[in-house]
């Protein structure tokens, strides 16, 4: 059961960034400006994340990890959020999550150019069809009749899937020499410091009385479910799976993504 455990939190993972499009879309940029809930989002990650040390002691960090934690929290807590906050305000969540799939090819690329993994046939081709698609996908947002996309939201998608693709790669020996608790604690209290003085001019002008008569729930989804959880799912993962494998549960979100999007009537197929 214990080889099954990361398959599991990397299945849990996925399904919660699917359904973060389609709310994601409801709240931005209409209700919440994109940087008020980087801020707002990061603030109580890092709350969360204190959690923990209610019944587990503070683990040490070696002085020469400080900067990597520092470096982490930089690229996946404020660059991936602020890339997926103004992504997904200018497109669409089906494009979104489609574009998202390009993480495996990014994943299987840094490998090898690391040295964590090697080229084959089957793997180039996928590369290139893979990398075309998402390219397709992405320029649709410069077609006029291709109404809820822009190119720039689509292009954003892609930078969050580049961020995401590097911390898994990137920063993977650095999440097995500690707890995923300690990890996530020092990514995101970083990330909060960090965030916080560049959206708190939009989180004191947001509207909370719109908020909460006509988007409270797909609000507080998004400030409190997208962050803590997957990424706890996902950095546990990190500790046993490869990179490589890790990245290729990104295919389940387009299947969610669509099928919520769809059934909520905030997309349609094309």
């Amino acid at each position: 059961m214990s080889r099954f455990k990361p398959h599991i939190a990397l299945l849990i993972c996925n399904i919660v960034w699917a359904m973060d499009y389609p709310f994601y879309n409801i709240v931005l940029p209409h209700y919440v400006h994109p940087m008020a809930m980087v801020a707002g989002s990061l603030v109580v990650t890092a709350l969360f994340s204190l959690v923990p040390l209610l019944w587990q002691k503070a683990e040490r960090v070696a002085r020469a990890d400080i900067r990597k934690l520092i470096g982490a929290a930089l690229l996946i807590g404020v660059l991936r959020k602020v890339f997926i906050m103004y992504g997904l305000s200018m497109t669409s969540p089906i494009d979104g999550s489609i574009i998202d799939t390009i993480v495996p090819l990014l994943v299987l690329l840094l490998s090898v150019l690391l040295g964590m993994d090697r080229f084959t046939e089957l793997k180039v081709a996928g590369l290139l069809l893979g990398m075309a698609g998402a390219v397709a996908v992405g320029l649709t947002g410069a077609s006029s009749s291709h109404q809820h996309s822009h190119v720039w939201g689509n292009v954003m998608i892609m930078l969050c899937a580049c961020a995401t693709a590097l911390y898994m790669v990137w920063f993977k020996a650095l999440v097995a020499r500690y707890r995923i608790t300690t990890v996530l604690r020092w990514v995101y209290c970083v990330a909060a410091v960090v965030a916080l003085p560049f959206g708190l001019k939009e989180i004191i002008h947001t509207d909370y009385a719109a908020i909460a008569g006509h988007a409270l729930f797909p609000t507080l989804f998004v400030l409190t479910v997208p962050t803590y959880l997957p990424n706890l799912m996902l950095n546990y993962a990190l500790k046993s799976v490869p990179a490589t494998v890790s990245s290729i549960y990104t295919y389940l979100q387009p299947v969610l993504a669509i099928a919520i999007s769809v059934g909520m009537g905030l997309d349609k197929l094309h």
